[in-house]
């Protein structure tokens, strides 16, 4: 396809537009309740995920790297809001996890870490895109494809699941404060109490 016309086709434009919006969305995660949160990634993440698979473009080393402009502090502050207003609920049991056939304990994964990997890849492309330039525009389209072939796809699928699992449980938009249901003695575990299990067990 001439680069003029993948730049400025329709399914280009719409997942750029939803790549904004997915950034902008964890950027502000702390203007949300959890269950707004939560309420709101389960929409969108689904959305993400189809806008990028329609790209279905055919892979070719035929485009140079990208520029990367996302920080380390502009991931961790994305992770680190996402996990702050989750708190216990980041956690999950991870399954897809490259050495999970090999495990004899259960490998943990966090939401917070999945969604800060998906926006340093969408912030990114964004960035690129946004320049204007043709080449480049291609490039970050290209790049964003490969990388959700590879690896961010599965990232969001993996938090949508534990998202998901939060969304429909019986505790939801429960207030964790009301004494009459303390979710914290509910099944839930931390990040530390998580990761001392695994290096007990």
């Amino acid at each position: 396809m001439n680069e003029n016309k993948l730049v400025y086709s329709q399914k280009v434009i719409e997942f750029a537009t939803v790549a904004v919006e997915t950034c902008l969305f964890l950027e502000k995660t702390t203007e949300n309740t959890k269950e707004d949160f939560i309420s709101k990634a389960i929409k969108i993440l689904p959305l993400l995920y189809l806008k990028t698979d329609l790209l279905d473009l055919d892979k070719t080393d035929d485009y140079f790297d990208i520029e990367r402009f996302v920080t380390e502090n502009d991931y961790l502050y994305v992770k680190n809001q996402v996990e702050s207003l989750l708190g216990p609920d980041d956690s999950f049991l991870e399954v897809f996890h490259p050495d999970m056939p090999y495990s004899d304990t259960p490998i943990a994964a966090f939401i917070s870490e999945n969604l800060a990997d998906i926006y340093q890849e969408l912030k990114d492309f964004a960035a690129n895109f946004q320049l204007g330039q043709e080449e480049i525009m291609t490039a970050a389209v290209y790049h964003s494809a490969e990388s959700f072939s590879e690896h961010w796809g599965q990232k969001l699928l993996n938090a949508l699941r534990a998202l998901h699992a939060l969304r429909h449980s019986d505790t939801f938009g429960y207030n964790d404060e009301d004494d009459s249901f303390d979710v914290s003695n509910h099944g839930k575990t931390d990040r530390d109490s998580f990761l001392r299990f695994l290096n007990e067990d």
